[in-house]
């Protein structure tokens, strides 16, 4: 099982870092792969046991995922599940650390693919890891423009 794993100190509140993590349906502002999606029916948005429909793409493939939140908790962390077609894909999980100037945030993905889906998904995304790594460097530093600016204003 592969885990990817970076963390990046931002000048906020851990509240207002969860508050950006955890909306999923907004992910889509910072992610290179996620373009947002939908929170299901009867869902109440993050909290645990909520399902979200993801829709994503890269390049000119798109495809969706069902994500169900797994852990909730505003002061420490929040993890999804990610499942497509039926299959496992990944554990996403944002673990948050206060700092004496802001909160440390700590974002990792858990490859949850077996090894009859991994090919099937290949298909869509070649070299998952190595995007994977890119990706969350990405989002993170995304994450932090958006919230130190918004902490300067």
């Amino acid at each position: 099982m592969t885990i990817i794993s970076e963390s990046l100190e931002i000048t906020a509140s851990p509240d207002a870092v969860f508050d950006v993590v955890s909306d999923l349906a907004g992910m889509g502002r910072f992610s290179p792969e996620n373009t947002g999606g939908v929170w299901l029916k009867g869902s109440t948005p993050g909290a645990v046991g909520a399902k979200f429909r993801g829709t994503n793409a890269q390049g000119s493939k798109k495809w969706s995922t069902l994500a169900t939140v797994v852990a909730s908790n505003r002061a420490t962390e929040f993890r999804f599940r990610v499942t497509a077609m039926g299959f496992g894909v990944a554990t996403w999980s944002y673990e948050l650390t206060p700092t004496p100037t802001g909160t440390l945030v700590t974002e990792t993905w858990e490859d949850n693919r077996s090894a009859f889906f991994k090919p099937i998904s290949g298909m869509i995304l070649r070299a998952r890891e190595e995007f994977t790594r890119t990706s969350i460097h990405q989002t993170l530093n995304r994450m932090k423009q958006l919230l130190e600016a918004s902490t300067l204003s």
